[in-house]
């Protein structure tokens, strides 16, 4: 009969493992997201021939992600500047928000004159707060003159994440989302081309991105296999504030009448009436 202590030690010895395993996985997804640079993806060969598993139930282990501060509120801090609102991160935030127990709090730093009064409030209305200690993670958003998107969160020697495709990215992660090498790539250029082709490309871009996402919509229900992720929610908004919408081909008309059935889009919606 095998001794019980020894058991128990075994089954804590394989829980360490794994625990170990998972934040090896963590730290090289944070590695990767602080280190993307700042280029152009051409998308026009890109093929879809991977589907994503749908999201998580339970989500990723926050003390795995944001680091274990022995019951403390994890907080994540955005500044962003109201001339240009990150938008894709108030989508996550509505996404978040199912997922976990979140803490929300927008501010405006004294860097910055005046802000729209539906930016004030562009996490909605906040219910009665409770205590620090029942929520999961903090939220807060600072409306402040900086030129790109900067986020901090609770690990103290961790470097600022900048920009607004790096930003998404890591808080995607937070639903502990898990993909192969292929998918992870293809999500990772039709971010990156949302931002520096569709977003802030010339014209020529703008029509060569929506040609190639015409094209991969005519495989798929969304840009990366058939669920969503942080790839549609990143063009979404950028076909949002470019104004480029309207003029988009069916298949993208489609895919845009998709996202914004999702309850999380609405949140951005009512900002652009």
């Amino acid at each position: 009969e095998v001794d019980p202590s020894l058991k128990a030690l075994e089954s804590r010895q394989e829980e360490i493992l794994k625990r170990l395993y998972e934040l090896k996985s963590a730290v090289d997804g944070l590695s990767k997201m602080i280190q993307t640079p700042d280029a152009d993806f051409d998308v026009t060969n890109i093929i879809q021939t991977v589907e994503c598993s749908p999201l998580t139930t339970n989500g990723a282990d926050l003390d795995l992600m944001l680091g274990k501060d022995y019951g403390a509120l994890k907080d994540i801090v955005i500044n962003a500047n109201p001339s240009l609102p990150p938008l894709s991160l108030l989508v996550l935030h509505s996404l978040l928000c199912e997922r976990y127990k979140i803490l929300s709090a927008v501010h405006t730093h004294s860097s910055v004159k005046s802000v729209p009064e539906n930016l004030l409030k562009c996490f909605g209305e906040q219910m009665k707060k409770q205590p620090r200690h029942e929520y999961q993670l903090g939220f807060t958003l600072i409306w402040k003159d900086v030129p790109k998107p900067q986020m901090k969160f609770s690990i103290q020697t961790m470097c600022p994440i900048e920009g607004e495709g790096n930003i998404a990215r890591f808080l995607f992660s937070l639903f502990g989302q898990k993909y192969n090498a292929v998918t992870s790539t293809l999500i990772d250029s039709w971010v990156d081309t949302a931002i520096f082709q569709l977003k802030e490309g010339s014209s020529k871009e703008k029509g060569a991105v929506l040609r190639s996402m015409n094209a991969a919509l005519g495989k798929s229900s969304w840009l990366v296999g058939n669920e969503l992720t942080v790839a549609d929610i990143v063009a979404w908004c950028a076909l949002q504030q470019t104004g480029s919408a309207n003029a988009a081909p069916a298949n993208v008309q489609k895919w845009m009448k998709s996202c914004e059935n999702l309850a999380p889009f609405s949140s951005v919606m009512k900002l652009l009436k």
